[in-house]
């Protein structure tokens, strides 16, 4: 289950990509295994900055937006070449923060920080989102499949929202 939608223009500025984003491994070691049986070969999905660096000013702004309660972000950088398979999120950490007694409350939103470009590609439930202007976001319930990469040849710049609805 998932909805598309967009933010009111002039929210989003280009303050994203002055952050401190650092690499983190993808906490989700069945899927890497999974994968690696697949594809033959350990991913590098990007760069994050989650609610531990400094974030946008305009970041409760977008959090209001969206309407989730409870919630957590994460910018990610996604460079040329990155690819993160198909995969349903876990959300340990999220759950275990929060001591959440009913995971299927979770929801995800992942707002596109910029407007699309070649090579800029994420896919929810089957379904491909392109063409997307800055501020396009997609919201999804907790185990919805999903996967994105970056196969262009610039940065693709996104801010993922996990909270409760």
């Amino acid at each position: 289950m998932w909805s598309i939608g967009k933010l009111p223009k002039g929210i989003i500025t280009n303050e994203f990509k002055d952050i401190n984003y650092i690499k983190e491994p993808f906490n989700d070691k069945k899927a890497i295994e999974e994968w690696t049986k697949k594809y033959g070969n350990i991913f590098d999905t990007g760069e994050m900055a989650d609610y531990r660096q400094t974030q946008p000013s305009w970041t409760s702004k977008i959090i209001e937006h969206i309407g989730l309660e409870l919630a957590g972000t994460s910018y990610y950088r996604m460079n040329p070449g990155k690819i993160l398979p198909y995969h349903s999120d876990t959300y340990a950490r999220y759950i275990d923060y929060n001591k959440i007694d009913n995971p299927q409350s979770i929801h995800r939103a992942i707002i596109f920080l910029e407007d699309w470009k070649p090579g800029h590609i994420f896919e929810i439930d089957g379904f491909p989102i392109n063409n997307y202007t800055a501020g396009t976001f997609v919201v999804w319930q907790y185990d919805t499949p999903h996967m994105a990469a970056n196969l262009g040849e610039e940065d693709r710049y996104t801010l993922q929202i996990t909270g409760i609805k």
